[in-house]
């Protein structure tokens, strides 16, 4: 079931049947905000991972960040120097917002928010021009997001650039919980397998893509996101 929901998720409005790790088409990966739980009166920086059938992944700003709910806190989202942020209310209207949610005093405040980004050229989507996506942030409260730790490709900490050998299983790991966060591995290099786990792993074969990119996205229970992507290729 749980792989289910992360194809789902990764896949998003995409109607194409790709496998949920192949890089090699249009969408939005994930969304991330920095942080992604605001104290009150506090500000974060919206950007998204975003995948492309025909060029490299890229991490961008988005071109429209609205607010789906709750309407209260509209005003919270505004364009920023060519990015888009999100700012908390004082903590007298959190606890307003609060009490119209029915949530207890203190508890933190989701602002869901909607994303959408054009892309160059055509894609599979709704009105043709867009791919959107949902995010919450959290208010009235601070998190970071995770970090990427112990990440390693093939028993070693990656550089700048990935050189892998053909035809054999190169393994891939960093530290997270399975029960608890969310690890996507996914590549226009090679295949992969056990995309959703901490520990992964990579072939490539002669029938296989010899170069592409790598991209490790990791998500915790709290709401953070994190990423880091490697030019790939195999001798």
């Amino acid at each position: 079931m749980k792989r289910a929901l992360i194809a789902i998720a990764l896949i998003g409005c995409n109607a194409d049947i790709d496998e949920p790790w192949q890089l090699e088409h249009d969408r939005i990966i994930a969304v991330r905000a920095t942080p992604p739980r605001v104290a009150a009166g506090g500000t974060a920086t919206i950007d998204l991972l975003v995948g492309y059938a025909n060029a490299p992944v890229q991490q961008r700003p988005p071109d429209v960040v609205t607010v789906v709910a709750p309407q209260s806190m509209a005003a919270a989202v505004r364009p920023d120097g060519g990015q888009w942020s999100v700012t908390s209310p004082d903590e007298t209207q959190l606890a307003s917002v609060r009490a119209q949610l029915g949530l207890p005093d203190g508890a933190p405040v989701p602002l869901q928010i909607g994303v959408a980004a054009a892309w160059p050229e055509p894609v599979m989507s709704p009105d043709n021009q867009h791919f959107a996506a949902t995010k919450t942030v959290w208010f009235g409260e601070t998190a970071e997001n995770p970090p990427l730790a112990n990440v390693t490709i093939n028993g070693v900490e990656p550089g700048l650039e990935l050189v892998v050998p053909k035809q054999t299983k190169i393994a891939l790991h960093v530290d997270a919980d399975d029960q608890t966060d969310i690890v996507n591995w996914l590549t226009s290099c090679g295949v992969m397998h056990d995309f959703d786990l901490h520990d992964a792993y990579l072939t490539v074969d002669p029938e296989d893509n010899q170069e592409g990119q790598l991209v490790l996205v990791l998500r915790d229970a709290r709401g953070g996101v994190s990423w880091s992507i490697w030019p790939i290729r195999a001798e």
